[in-house]
């Protein structure tokens, strides 16, 4: 599943190729895509005629602020990607992939593809004069998004502390981190010294502090190499992230850590594959990995 370097990506390639340009018309090919409205009619009409004015992420959500000149109105236009999906900005000409969803029309013959090869993600129309958390509900169970100011220690401390749970699993719940997700999770605790099973009630101050450091870090340097792809994400523009040959430890089980040359060992913790290394990442997370 893309996670928020991928989906910070995807933004920024739309706000480098879309920004001020008109939706002239849509085709829907997975009616069950649209989230919303309802009526597949009434989203290609909603979305016609408005120009994309720019593009924001909130955790792995993607959001358009669409603004129209006749009659003056802003609407919203939502997209989140789950497990396979993709936007791709594409000539008109090109062939359709099989798991195209749903194609938005532009200018110069250019349109804004949705693939989604598993069919899980969701695009959502939100009318002029209606609340974005109203229609996309899940934006409001969010929690703070690692790069806002509210993402301090003392913030993460209050979601951590005195709750009996493995540390890797509290990070992968969107109302304690938006946005993190399997890989990043597994990086951070490796360069924060703390194995995944780690109770949240027995971390201490200065091991989350270390940790919020470990987050922010671990998703810049995968933002500047176009997030990971180990299975089926591209960029806007049809790349591959490149976060997943420097990986400090997922998807590395079996092979040397990077560091101490210890071989990276896999588990399965609530139900997701956690990698770490045993030696420099313990119980106590002495040990910090800069």
């Amino acid at each position: 599943m893309p996670e928020l370097p991928e989906v910070e990506t995807v933004r920024r390639g739309l706000n480098q190729l879309t920004l001020n340009q008109e939706i002239t018309g849509g085709d829907v090919l997975l009616d069950r895509t649209i989230a919303y409205p309802f009526s597949v009619g009434e989203f290609v009409d909603g979305i016609e005629k408005n120009a994309i004015a720019t593009w924001h992420r909130r955790g792995k959500y993607l959001l358009a602020e669409l603004s129209s000149s006749s009659p003056p109105s802003n609407s919203w236009l939502g997209v989140h990607l789950r497990m396979t999906g993709q936007l791709l900005w594409l000539h008109r000409d090109e062939p359709l992939h099989k798991h195209t969803r749903v194609r938005l029309f532009f200018g110069d013959q250019q349109e804004l593809r949705f693939v989604d090869q598993r069919t899980f993600g969701k695009i959502w129309w939100v009318p002029p004069g209606v609340a974005v958390e109203s229609i996309m509900t899940g934006l409001a169970k969010l929690a703070a998004d690692p790069f806002s100011p509210e993402f301090n220690v003392e913030y993460l401390a209050s979601k951590l502390q005195n709750r009996r749970r493995p540390i890797k699993t509290a990070l992968l719940d969107q109302s304690v981190v938006a946005g993190l997700g399997n890989i990043y999770a597994d990086e951070a605790l490796f360069k924060s010294g703390i194995l995944p099973e780690t109770l949240c009630i027995d971390l201490q101050l200065k091991q989350i502090e270390r940790l919020r450091t470990a987050i922010i870090q671990v998703l810049e340097t995968s933002i500047e190499a176009g997030g990971t792809t180990f299975s089926n994400f591209l960029s806007v523009k049809g790349t591959n992230g490149n976060y997943g040959g420097v990986a400090w430890v997922y998807n590395r089980a079996g092979e040397p850590c990077r560091v101490c040359g210890t071989s990276i060992q896999r588990i399965r913790l609530a139900g997701r594959s956690s990698h770490f290394c045993s030696e420099c990442q313990t119980l106590r997370g002495v040990r910090r990995r800069d």
